[in-house]
């Protein structure tokens, strides 16, 4: 079983900004460029109430140090 349970986009987005992501700029109604130092700018492209299921979760913590706890 996963350590990972979905989230609403919402919810993610406000726990990567608390560990330390900025956003760099707003592409468009949904992506969002998120930046940190030491990391490679990552792209966050969900609507505010999509819900984010447990496997991309895992995806999007391997590229911005995310872990279960911060949610």
């Amino acid at each position: 079983m996963s350590q990972w349970r979905s989230t609403k986009a919402k919810r993610l987005l406000a726990a990567l900004l608390q560990i330390g992501w900025r956003i760099k700029r707003e592409t468009a109604l949904s992506h969002k460029v998120l930046e940190r130092d030491g990391w490679e700018n990552y792209t966050f492209a969900f609507h505010d109430n999509d819900e984010v299921g447990p496997k991309m979760l895992a995806r999007i913590a391997k590229r911005t140090g995310l872990q279960p706890g911060d949610l």
